[in-house]
């Protein structure tokens, strides 16, 4: 089916473009505040060698990316731990559908997981929302980013849809490249990690008409990220207070770059990324249900009891389940101290909102006990 499609207008670039892109990317003054900003010890003159160095894609993301990413997990988080790596082979290509908490960290995190252990990096979808033409536009291609287009009538989205889901099929089964997508459109705002039917869906609409063997193909791997505190948790819960008052939230000028710029220096505390196992076998029993929308529905409930059993529960995710249900029922994982401190960096970050303070509050708490919700009754 991908050959029926061109796919220039979304496409990362290929690695013989690589080295002329970097060089047209290291005249642009903001080249320079991003290096001094990841390696302010390196001068000017060993940055231009660096990009000479550069001759690939692959060489852009292990002489800048990898290290990029590794600086900003190492200032805004106390350690990253990682598990299921060993679900993965080397040798194979997967789908990974991933929950979705931060624009840029969640699958930059994913590429300096799978280069450490071994394997190729993915190809990432990016919204063309977030794609602002040049210097971030380079950077996201020359990232292995692609473009998912998010605006048009009916008829273009599902046009839209046809040729993304070809170009997904096309660069797992023929170029031989892993995919990362969210599992819903945008982050999760409240907490509440589900997948969305119409991703898979349109997965599907490039397949051979045989569910068993179109999803197979794909080789599907649900990926949980966690972090211990939000990130962007305070404009998420602003976002969902004003859309709480009934009224059209609408993005201001320059909202995702701010969102981008915050997820990156924004303390998060511990992450953790777990990925899950390949869904394969689990296929044969879907394919025989009649039905093809009850297909998808269990084929999106296996997704998400991998992702929710996968979710690394911090004690703040704890304490915000007991204040929620006004309990005690999980006291044992956190201490009074981390209550107190908990609490008080709530206040303190509601304090800077607009807003009513005790709906606010609720909010914060709804978006911290979801994980712990979905762990324990989803998965039981």
């Amino acid at each position: 089916m991908a050959e029926n499609y061109n796919f220039e207008d979304i496409r990362p670039y290929y690695d013989h473009e690589a080295s002329n892109v970097l060089v047209e990317m290291s005249k642009d003054p903001l080249f320079f505040k991003l290096t001094n900003y990841f390696w302010p010890e390196m001068t000017k003159e060993e940055a231009l060698k660096k990009v000479e160095m550069v001759k690939t894609v692959h060489d852009f993301q292990e002489h800048f990316m990898d290290g990029a990413i590794r600086t900003i997990v190492a200032r805004s988080s106390t350690g990253l731990s990682y598990s299921g790596f060993e679900n993965l082979d080397p040798n194979e290509r997967y789908l990974f559908i991933a929950n979705h908490r931060d624009i840029l960290l969640d699958s930059a995190i994913l590429q300096i997981l799978l280069f450490q252990h071994g394997h190729d990096t993915s190809e990432i979808t990016f919204g063309n929302n977030l794609m602002e033409e040049g210097f971030i536009t380079h950077f996201g291609r020359l990232n292995r980013m692609f473009t998912v287009q998010r605006e048009g009538t009916a008829r273009e989205l599902y046009d839209i849809s046809k040729k993304l889901s070809a170009y997904i099929r096309h660069t797992i089964v023929d170029k031989k490249v892993s995919v990362w997508i969210a599992q819903r459109n945008g982050r999760t705002k409240d907490g509440n990690d589900q997948t969305q039917t119409g991703l898979l869906k349109m997965l599907n609409i490039s397949g051979n008409g045989n569910f068993n063997e179109s999803f197979k193909a794909l080789k599907i791997v649900p990926l949980t990220i966690s972090y211990e505190y939000e990130p962007c948790d305070s404009l998420k819960v602003q976002e969902l207070y004003l859309s709480s008052l009934h009224t059209k939230y609408k993005k201001a000028p320059g909202e995702d770059l701010n969102s981008i710029i915050t997820g990156i220096v924004q303390p998060k505390g511990r992450i953790h990324m777990a990925v899950g196992k390949p869904i394969i076998n689990e296929l044969e029993g879907i394919n025989k249900v009649d039905n093809e929308n009850e297909k998808i529905k269990q084929l999106t409930a296996f997704i998400d009891k991998q992702i929710y059993k996968n979710f690394k529960l911090w004690p703040i995710n704890y304490i915000a389940m007991d204040i929620l249900e006004g309990g005690t029922s999980f006291e044992k994982e956190y201490t009074k101290v981390e209550k107190e401190k908990f609490i008080d960096y709530i206040n303190q970050t509601i304090a800077k909102l607009d807003g009513e303070k005790e709906p606010l509050f609720n909010l914060f708490i709804k978006m911290y006990a979801a994980p712990v919700k979905n762990k324990v009754l989803q998965t039981a």
